[in-house]
């Protein structure tokens, strides 16, 4: 399908990521309307045009409405909203979702759905670390990696209409992985970090340590102000490649703790030109 100003959206979850969802997409014009488990949640959308419509129940009407229906759940309770309310959407309807694992979620909508409605997976690198659709911003899309993540199930069509809402969205790269390379990829990329954060944070806990702390920690540790409901079970969800890559780092700093140990200044001073030179290739680019 094509996406054009006519296209009703559904976001169901307004969070801080369905939440900038919506004001991204209300902006260039589309039909944006939600499902939302809090009544506060829709009144605060309505008041300041996010949405259009919106509803704390499975509106049958709202649902079938759509062209495009947004999952912006936990990756559970995404799972179990499609086995109960699946049977509300269109045929026509093409579904996609934020959700940052992909194995034990792509696969489990797609057989819930069957072949009447075509559910193709997307995960927007982006984030706060505060939750809630009060902190929702489009701005944390620019610059940030989109990725699409289809199965043999999903059509060329609805792969390129995922991508197209990404472009709408405004991310700055639009990726195509599969669900095993995804889950492999984000638990170093992001579910490692995450945990370094929380054990950097809780390894030490001497008494106003924060009046004396400079930008590097407090960048280092910015992501372990951490949603713990969300993100221990998308841990939990990605148990395998995480602790892979939980065993690969210890690896890695236990082999740094042994060059200090020996006073092994240069092999030291080598894995930090290692480490600027692959930094870099992170940076953002810079837009506008």
């Amino acid at each position: 399908m094509m996406i054009d100003k006519d296209t009703r959206i559904l976001i169901v979850g307004l969070g801080v990521i369905g939440g900038s969802y919506a004001i991204a997409l209300s902006r260039e014009g589309y039909h944006v309307s939600c499902i939302t488990k809090e009544p506060e949640d829709v009144r605060y959308a309505l008041a300041r045009g996010m949405i259009e419509e919106g509803s704390t129940d499975p509106d049958p009407t709202l649902i079938a409405n759509a062209d495009i229906i947004v999952f912006a759940l936990y990756p559970a309770t995404f799972v179990e909203w499609v086995r109960e309310n699946g049977h509300l959407i269109k045929e026509t309807t093409l579904v996609t979702d934020v959700s940052g694992v992909k194995s034990g979620v792509v696969y489990t909508v797609q057989e819930l759905l069957g072949d009447r409605v075509e559910f193709i997976s997307a995960h927007p690198m982006a984030g706060r670390e505060r939750s809630g659709v009060e902190f929702a911003d489009p701005e944390v899309f620019r610059g940030a990696n989109y990725i699409v993540t289809p199965t043999e199930r999903n059509t060329p069509e609805a792969i390129q209409t995922c991508k197209e809402l990404g472009r709408i969205l405004g991310f700055a790269k639009i990726s195509e992985l599969s669900v095993e390379e995804h889950d492999r990829m984000i638990g170093f990329l992001s579910q490692l970090t995450h945990v370094i954060a929380v054990t950097l944070m809780t390894s030490n806990d001497t008494p106003g340590l924060e009046k004396y702390t400079g930008d590097s920690f407090r960048d280092l540790t910015r992501i372990a102000k951490i949603n713990d409901a969300m993100w221990s079970e998308l841990f939990i969800s990605n148990k395998a490649a995480l602790l892979a890559e939980m065993d690969r780092f210890i690896g890695e700093f236990s082999a740094f703790r042994d060059m200090l140990r020996a006073s092994d200044r240069e092999g030291m001073r080598e894995k930090m030109r290692e480490s600027t030179a692959r930094r870099t290739l992170f940076d953002k680019p810079k837009i506008g």
